[in-house]
């Protein structure tokens, strides 16, 4: 790890040696007790319907796929993977450390010129993942005596970053900018308001120009996760910071995954350059982890470069989105109106959540199943990606499915 390169941190000490031998007593013989409670856990997840598996899939899968984020098509696009081959073929096959120390490579830092550039920002920073990222910003744009907002419908990410953060967090009901205005009035400090762009259970998008005016209002930053916005809305899909007209703004920072629209993996940081040099220097899951793979910034770099040639990708994504919600609520289902590429379908519990998904995938058509409590109202739904590269014919085919499997509560 980059010890020289990273900000003062608290080290983990050993304690004092005890001032005399203490008497150990023997191990517990092998076959113990200690971890029963795993047991336990597990009993209580299958009697609620809660149990998840891990389904690894083939190279040529024959299902038609709309659980994944590939939301334009592009991860097995010949000019995706062809840039994904040739920066591994040149790069190798890993970023070999950290960015502080040898994981930052010419390839990195035009990533970060071109996606800054595309979306409307001054400057960017690539971490691995979209939850690294979100980790970063969350953390190093607050810590103790600061205020963070954030949306009771936000990313676990973003929840998560908030926990490390060691700020205080107040909770506030859903895509509701008064209330956060009224969290913001009266704290004396640093405040930054955290919302999805694109909430991922229902597909829905946050109010941000009335987010951020209550944040300018009291003086408080604006952190926008963009993970389901990026390639999907805005003009040429460069957002939804663009789409509201607050891309580049001194006070907005956002962020974006590279593993949904852009069909490869890893995450940035958009924003000021005050603001990524900051994180550059304080934000632990940048400064502690391996740099992206330069596979997965070759293979972003030329879906970049695809989107700014074939704009109409975007549009197409939210097309399909509205065509399955009006054929879905058509034939009687729940589905909620998407504001992006996401469409939710509710079901009437768990278990049949769970049901409702295997039998589509027996019938060739896979779709996401979303259950408590990955889902904050505790609705279970099914979860489709409205893929821009969706055929009418496979839109029929999924609806036909969807419809001809749905259970009766």
């Amino acid at each position: 790890m980059p010890q020289d390169s990273a900000p003062p941190l608290p080290r983990h000490t050993a304690p004092a040696a005890p001032a005399e031998v203490l008497s150990v007593p023997d191990p517990r013989p092998a076959g113990d007790a200690t971890f029963d409670w795993i047991d336990a856990a597990r009993d209580e997840r299958r009697r609620a319907g809660l149990v998840r598996t891990l389904r690894p899939r083939p190279a040529d899968s024959p299902l038609l796929d709309l659980a994944s984020n590939d939301y334009l098509g592009l991860a097995r696009h010949p000019e995706i993977t062809d840039g994904a081959a040739r920066a591994a073929r040149l790069w190798g096959a890993g970023a070999t450390g950290s960015r502080l120390v040898t994981g930052s490579t010419e390839l990195h830092a035009r990533l970060e010129r071109e996606l800054a550039d595309f979306c409307g920002f001054e400057a960017a920073l690539v971490l691995s993942s979209g939850y690294a990222a979100n980790l970063a910003a969350v953390t190093a744009l607050s810590g103790p005596g600061a205020l963070l907002v954030s949306d009771a419908g936000n990313h676990a990410s973003l929840i998560d970053g908030c926990r490390l953060s060691r700020a205080r967090t107040t909770v506030v009901p859903h895509a509701d900018p008064q209330a956060v205005r009224a969290a913001l009035a009266g704290h004396d400090g640093r405040a930054l308001a955290i919302t999805d762009s694109v909430f991922s259970v229902d597909g829905d998008a946050a109010p941000l120009p009335g987010l951020a005016e209550a944040c300018r209002t009291y003086g408080a930053g604006l952190l926008v996760d963009d993970a389901h916005g990026l390639g999907v809305l805005g003009e040429g899909g460069r957002g939804a910071a663009a789409a509201a007209g607050l891309a580049g703004d001194a006070d907005v920072v956002a962020t974006v995954t590279l593993s949904k629209s852009l069909g490869s993996q890893g995450g940035a940081v958009l924003g000021p350059a005050r603001v990524i040099e900051h994180l550059v220097n304080t934000a632990r899951s940048f400064i502690f982890d391996t740099g992206l793979a330069p596979a997965a910034v070759g293979g972003a770099l030329a879906a970049l470069q695809l989107l700014r040639r074939e704009p109409g990708r975007a549009a197409r994504a939210g097309q399909v989105a509205a065509e399955l919600h009006g054929r879905l609520t058509a034939a009687g289902l729940a589905a909620v109106r998407p504001d992006a590429a996401v469409v939710s379908v509710r079901a009437p519990s768990p278990e049949l959540a769970v049901r409702w998904a295997a039998d589509c995938r027996a019938a060739g058509l896979a779709v996401g199943c979303f259950r408590p409590p990955s889902v904050p109202d505790g609705i279970s739904r099914l979860r489709l990606t409205a893929r821009g590269d969706l055929t009418d014919a496979q839109i029929t085919r999924a609806v036909d499915t969807i419809v001809a499997t749905a259970p009766v509560a």
